[in-house]
């Protein structure tokens, strides 16, 4: 079983180094028909298993696929695989040898479509980084590090799209929820029409297994709309995706594929691939109430976060330690209070975080200095976060927050009262109320529990594969909770009551400042 498991593993991340994941035909075939419009011949940004050949192969029999179909793929491996599956050399002529992103230009008017490689940005080197900020420094956009491969292959593509042609593509919902996503739809908005945004129920995900939540992207290149299509898929292999298209995007669906006709404005500024909400404009942020911080990234938790046990077995007093979380799956309830520590400990999971100032090394105990110099056997100094930090044993601080959310929620996002007193890692982020007084807290509790506060979760974080969450801290300030909401928990009295123990104008006025 191990070795299964071993295979699999190296198997998966073989496909994330290179960012291949196969399109299944009932995709790929509404991504060509979309492309290829009123035209005759597709370019493929990265062939891979050549999907979107197969695909016009099907739809258009009468065509020559060697010269109907172009594209580059610099790795050898996936056309083998796509001669497998039917297609033959002379088919697969038109593929270059080539990476994409070296591309100057099209020879002729083509419509694209892509499944781009999914190489996140901590798998891109720094050389690659750079040339791809150059790419877009050219464009007048300014892209944030944390973008993946696949948004560069989009913005190329883009300029490589002659007047009047299609580009389909199918990406990340991190492409227009990620921080550099409001500059790059922005551009977008501004000098491509948006014909359609195709998004996909947990159920009817094209990747089963997959840690990704997919996007099918319609643009063109013609002046911009004032209204976009925003579709949902809501069964898998549904062949209602390829007769909406076969239809010409009409505004309406079926059961199985939901459409909404959305302003242009609202789209980009929500997000193009986020659904509006009946409740988003009768609402006020988190950040209202409370300020957010992610956790205490150590950079070697597994040198910095410690049993309590093995602390004492090190000699390590409890002064230098503090009592801390990491994982979000050791909090099995909303509340987490001591026993669950002692319950933890118990069960040999780290609950101790070795906490240690600036001092210099030698004025420590000999036992945490005998610690220290085994971290720097190990080369921890020149690691990359912690070789940021002076000295390099210097924790970043935290108080311990009243209130928890789980980082990347898998099965469900929630909110974690704090009772314990714990600092927490990086698996989560701290919550701040702006006041400390019992009876806001338990006002605010309550407004964070709430379906409807949870349900705006989808409108500020990162979606992935199985309905996964990823929220980062400043998202989560701008979480939204209706109104309603503010007005049933209690909170409203918190917003315009100047009576004892509730803030007054004055601090109403410094915490928005604060802001």
């Amino acid at each position: 079983m191990q070795k299964e498991k071993s295979t699999r593993w190296h198997a998966r991340e073989r496909l994330r180094d290179k960012g291949q994941f196969w399109t299944p035909p009932w995709v790929a075939r509404p991504m060509v028909r979309f492309a290829l419009d009123s035209g005759d011949s597709i370019y493929d940004v990265g062939v891979g298993a050549a999907a979107f050949g197969r695909a016009l192969e099907s739809l258009r029999p009468d065509l020559d696929l060697a010269q109907a179909y172009a594209g580059c793929e610099p790795h050898p491996e996936p056309l083998l695989e796509a001669m497998e599956q039917g297609l033959t050399g002379r088919q697969l002529a038109g593929i270059a040898s080539v990476d994409f992103l070296s591309v100057p230009c099209l020879s002729r008017p083509m419509g694209i479509v892509s499944n781009p490689p999914y190489v996140r940005h901590h798998r891109i080197s720094q050389a690659d980084k750079s040339r791809l900020r150059c790419l877009a420094d050219r464009l007048g956009l300014r892209i944030d590090g944390r973008a993946g491969l696949h948004v560069f292959f989009l913005i190329h593509a883009l300029t490589l799209l002659h007047p009047g042609q299609r580009l389909a593509f199918i990406v990340p919902s991190d492409i227009a929820e990620g921080v550099f996503a409001p500059a790059l739809w922005r551009w977008i908005s501004a000098s491509f029409r948006i014909d359609a945004v195709v998004r996909f129920a947990p159920e009817a995900t094209p990747f089963p297994g997959v840690d990704t939540n997919p996007l099918v992207l319609f643009l063109s290149n013609l002046p911009p709309g004032e209204f976009m299509l925003q579709a949902t898929c809501l069964e898998p292999e549904t062949p209602a995706f390829e007769r909406w298209v076969e239809q010409g995007l009409p505004p309406d669906g079926d059961p199985a594929f939901n459409v909404l006709r959305i302003p242009m404005v609202d789209a980009v500024a929500r997000g193009v691939g986020r659904s509006p909400r009946a409740d988003e404009e009768d609402a006020l942020p988190l950040s209202r109430f409370a300020t957010t911080l992610r956790g205490i990234a150590t950079g070697a938790n597994d040198f910095f976060f410690l049993t309590h046990t093995a602390a004492r077995e090190l000699g390590i007093a409890d002064e230098y330690l503090l009592p801390a979380i990491g994982k979000t799956r050791d909090v099995t309830s909303d509340t987490l209070l001591p026993a669950d520590l002692e319950e933890l400990e118990r069960a040999g999971k780290p609950t101790r975080l070795l906490a240690l100032d600036g001092r210099e090394q030698h004025l420590f105990p000999p036992s945490i200095q005998a610690y220290l110099g085994h971290g720097e056997a190990q080369g921890l100094p020149s690691r990359a976060l912690i070789s940021m930090r002076n000295p390099w044993y210097k924790m970043e601080s935290r108080t311990p927050p009243p209130f928890l959310f789980s980082y990347l929620g898998r099965r469900h996002a929630r909110f974690i009262r704090n009772e314990a007193g714990v600092v927490p890692l990086t698996g989560f982020l701290c919550v701040y109320p702006r006041w400390r007084e019992p009876a806001f807290l338990a006002c605010l509790w309550k407004a964070l529990n709430h379906p409807g506060t949870l349900q705006g979760l989808v409108q500020v974080g990162k979606t992935y594969g199985g309905g996964a969450i990823k929220v980062e801290p400043r998202a989560l300030a701008r979480l939204p909770i209706p109104m309603s909401v503010i007005r049933d928990s209690g909170l409203a009295d918190w917003l315009s009551s100047d009576s004892p123990g509730r803030p007054t104008p004055l601090q109403r006025a410094l915490f928005d400042v604060a802001l």
